[in-house]
């Protein structure tokens, strides 16, 4: 097996920007852009919309790599929850696909969770989770009906 080439330690000033480098590499497909947003820990982790937990960054390049051989993913993010402390953030937010087939352009959206860390090289992504959802947002005080889990 080859290993993966080394990743670009460029400075990530912000969640912000990691976030923003991150759903570009997706929408272009480039495999090394995107792994260079994440930290170089050992344990961390990538949940695609149903899939199982992806641990490690040889198991994550390579999930990612499968999902690119289909070309790069055609989305725009919405409605970002941000909670930011000094050394850590976490990103609540909706992933807009458009998905081209025979019938035309169908929807989809996506809600994930993005959580980084500020590292000696700038902010780094340490988990990613995305599952199937249709991108409302419900409150506390909503009457709607509630999922347990």
């Amino acid at each position: 097996m080859v290993a993966p080439p080394p990743k670009t330690a460029h400075l990530l000033a912000s969640p912000d920007d990691v976030e923003a480098q991150f759903y570009e590499a997706l929408r272009e497909a480039d495999l090394d852009k995107l792994m260079g947003v994440w930290s170089d820990d050992d344990d961390i982790v990538c949940v695609h919309p149903g899939g199982p937990r992806v641990v490690g960054a040889r198991a994550i390049r390579a999930s990612f790599e499968a999902i690119f051989a289909n070309g790069g993913i055609p989305l725009q993010t919405e409605n970002c929850k941000r909670v930011h402390t000094l050394s850590a953030a976490m990103h609540n937010l909706v992933e807009a696909v458009a998905i081209v087939s025979a019938d035309g352009v169908q929807r989809a959206s996506v809600v994930a969770t993005n959580v980084y860390v500020k590292t000696a090289l700038g902010w780094r992504m340490v988990s990613h989770h995305a599952s199937p959802g249709d991108g409302r947002d419900m409150g506390a005080s909503d009457d709607a009906q509630t999922t347990l889990h």
